[in-house]
């Protein structure tokens, strides 16, 4: 049984930061590209970050770069997303996805909400 189960969201003030985690199990974490998305109230969903299955490529949003860093741990199947600088427009529910090939998404949790406001 597949399972993304994401953690780490919370309320924070502009400025500040979060850590989310996403922790995978029932398919071979590391065979796969993983993925944060979001959707903020009202819109649709959003490429957030990504990282091939090794770990050695990344991509982001112009959103968020220069801001969010994606890493993941293969050994723990576990894929991170460290937010600084958090603006009220990062307001959203996170998911973390996987897909075997890029822009593919196979699997995705069930998200994280991420409020930051003052």
């Amino acid at each position: 049984q597949v399972q993304l189960v994401e953690s780490g969201g919370g309320l924070v003030q502009p400025g500040g930061s979060l850590r989310l985690s996403c922790v995978a199990s029932g398919f071979t974490f590391s065979d796969y590209w993983m993925y944060w998305v979001r959707r903020a109230p009202g819109k649709g969903l959003e490429w957030v970050a990504m990282i091939n299955a090794g770990g050695g490529g990344t991509s982001y949003a112009d959103s968020v770069k220069g801001r969010f860093t994606i890493s993941r741990d293969n050994a723990k199947s576990t894929v991170s997303l460290q937010m600084n600088n958090l603006k009220p427009e990062d307001t959203a529910v996170y998911f973390c996805a996987a897909g075997v090939t890029m822009g593919t998404h196979d699997f995705e949790g069930q998200g994280t909400q991420v409020t930051v406001s003052s």
